[in-house]
This record gives C-alpha cells, structure tokens and sequence, in this order.
C-alpha cells in the first residue's frame, strides 16, 4: 500500500518538527512549508498530498487563505486546521468554507493520529465513490450502446419480416407490391402532415403496408379472379381484413397495426366492414390509410379501367368527406401540396422497378 503524504504548514520551525516526529512514526511521510505562500509553491510544482496540516494564524498567507487559495486547484486534499483556543470560532468558519476539521494547540499524540486517519479515511471513501460513479457511467454508457445495438438489429428483424410479409403476398397478388409500397408513403405523408409522433407514425405505416396481408387467406380462384365477383365471392374476399388481423396479432410488435388492418375498409359513416365501425372508433391509422387508399386506386390503371387524374381523386375524396373519409384528416389532405403525390409516385415506383429488375437478375 503506498504511503500517505502530508504536507504540514506552519511558521514555527519546532511545531513542525513535533508533527512531522509524530507522523512519520506513524509511517506517514511529510513534507514541511513555514509559510502559505511556500505551501502553494511545493503544490502548484505537482507534489501531490493526501492530507495537509495548516497552522490558522501564520504571517504572510494564513491558513485561511491557505485553503481558499487550494480548496479549488486541490478538491481531493482534505485540509486540517491547527489553532489555539481563542481561536476557535475562526477554525469553525474555516471548516464551514471547506476544511475537514480542526485541531487544538496543545494536542496529543493520539489526538493528531486520529484527526488524521479520520480525514484519510473520509478522503478515501470519497474517491472510491467518485471511482465507482465513474465506473457506472461507464457501464451506463457501455450498456446504453449495446441497447442501442440491439435496438438497431430489432429494427432490422422488424424490417426483414415486413418484407418477408409483404412478399409472401405478393407471391399471391402480383399487384399488390406497388400498391402497398405507394399507399404506405401516402398514409405516412398525411401522418407527418398531421403532426403525429414518429412512434405512431411506424405503427400506422405498417398497418399500411400490410392491410392486404390477408388476402393470403383467400382462394386463388377468388383471388386472381379476372371477371366481376359475384355476392358470395365478394363475402369471401371482404373476410381479408379479419384474416389479416389474425395473421398480424400474434406478432407482438404487430399488434398495434393489425387493428388497422382489421378496420382498414371500414367508413367513417359506419357503412363499411367488416364490423361496421363509426367516426372515432376506427384506428386513426385506418381513416389516414382510407384517403391514401383511394388516391391510389383512383390514380392507379386498374384492369376494368384506366387510371383517373389527381383532381378527381381529391373532388371523390373531397365528396365523401363525412361519409367514407374522417373529415379532418380530408381536411389535412386538400392542404397539403398538390405536387407531393406525383413525387412520391415517382420514387416508389421507381424503388419497386429497381427491386424486380435487381430480383429479375438474381
């Protein structure tokens, strides 16, 4: 164990020979100052201290100015003040501006060495606090970054099973790819239009991307259908959104979305389905995907018909405001510029080219 230092300051030589005899039988090792300012010189030449003595009334720095001049550049070197009796009230105060503690003049032997192991024993406890506070910051620290690792990495497992979702579908219903990714863009555009938090926006746009998904759940020959579907037919493709939800449920962090999906073709008027659900007891998300879904359908060459321009698509929106369509997120939509959606158009269907071309290859 090292030995422990102590710088004793006083301006009378035999007081310090008397500590300094004292202490370094003890094992302490010291070092004598006979003024303030020669104890701030062997400190500021980088000598380092556990512990320093200091007379309170010396000549030309007393001990006063001693600690105030030290108490800063040296936080970690606990300070005993020496005195005399009648000066017992300026001991007190040097004690409430930061000294350890204070000493008598005359005192004992045993007197000394326990004021100093008090003070040792205080300075140690206070490092090894400081040591373990800097240790658990870095433990914090170090863990916050593997958390933020393993967050990174469930981001990217959520990714790859949207994507797994999504292709599955897709090996059902070719058409589906362009229409998810596009509807998906358009739901979060309204989103961010709308003010919504990052955190809702990620569960409204997986609702989005995945309200198909049930129609893994539908026969083919219903399916890829190329005529109109007859009643019983339209009864059995209108049950994908129950298919869908069940699908998605048992997915923990597809919980949220799947109640979109669920209520993704219900009306804002209560006349949709699958449960006939009315005004604000459909998911926000799902009244912000119903305006993003018929901009895309009504925008989109489909098989009974060619696709129809931007202007109509907000005049049949703008119409069935109240009825199919929340009122307000209508509202958001006719505000928002005309010009982002034929952007927005572009980059995903350029995105899903460069996705069948890469795949095509491969």
């Amino acid at each position: 164990m090292p030995v422990e230092r102590i710088l004793v300051v006083d301006d009378e030589d035999p007081i310090r020979e008397i500590v300094c005899s004292m202490l370094a039988a003890a094992n302490y090792k010291t070092r004598q100052a006979s003024s303030g300012l020669k104890a701030l010189a062997i400190l500021d030449a980088g000598e380092e201290f556990e512990l320093m003595l200091s007379d309170l009334m010396m000549a030309d720095l007393d001990g006063i100015g001693l600690l105030e001049r030290t108490k800063e550049g040296y936080p970690d070197m606990p300070v005993v003040m020496v005195t005399a009796v009648h000066d017992i009230s300026v001991a007190l105060a040097a004690i409430r501006n930061g000294a350890y503690d204070y000493l008598l003049k005359p005192f004992e032997r045993e007197q000394l060495l326990a004021t100093v192991r008090r003070a040792l024993e205080n300075r140690r406890l206070k490092m090894e606090n400081r040591a373990y506070q800097t240790d658990l910051e870095r433990m914090v620290e170090a863990r916050t970054e593997q958390l933020k690792s393993a967050m990174a990495d469930l981001e990217r497992s959520y990714s790859m099973t949207l994507e797994a979702l999504g292709g599955a579908l897709d090996l059902k219903d070719a058409e589906t790819e362009g229409h998810s990714r596009r509807v998906t863009v358009y739901t979060i555009a309204i989103a961010r239009a709308m003010g919504l938090p990052k955190e809702q926006i990620d569960v409204i746009a997986r609702g989005a991307f995945l309200h198909d998904i049930g129609k893994m759940a539908i026969p083919d020959a219903i399916l890829r259908k190329p005529g109109k579907l007859d009643q019983d037919e339209i009864k059995v493709m209108r049950e994908h959104c129950y298919h869908g939800y069940q699908i998605l449920k048992r997915i923990p962090f597809l919980k949220e979305a799947a109640e979109i999906v669920y209520a993704h073709q219900e009306h804002f008027d209560g006349s949709g389905y699958p449960r006939q659900l009315k005004g604000e007891e459909i998911p926000l998300g799902a009244r912000l995907f119903s305006v993003a879904d018929t901009l895309d359908a009504m925008t989109c060459d489909r098989p009974y018909r060619k696709a129809q321009s931007l202007a109509a698509a907000r005049e049949e929106i703008e119409r069935f405001s109240g009825k199919q369509f929340d009122p307000a997120v209508v509202e958001i939509f006719l505000n928002m510029p005309k010009e982002i959606w034929p952007d927005l158009r572009k980059e995903i269907d350029s995105q899903v080219n460069r996705f069948a071309y890469s795949t095509a290859k491969s």
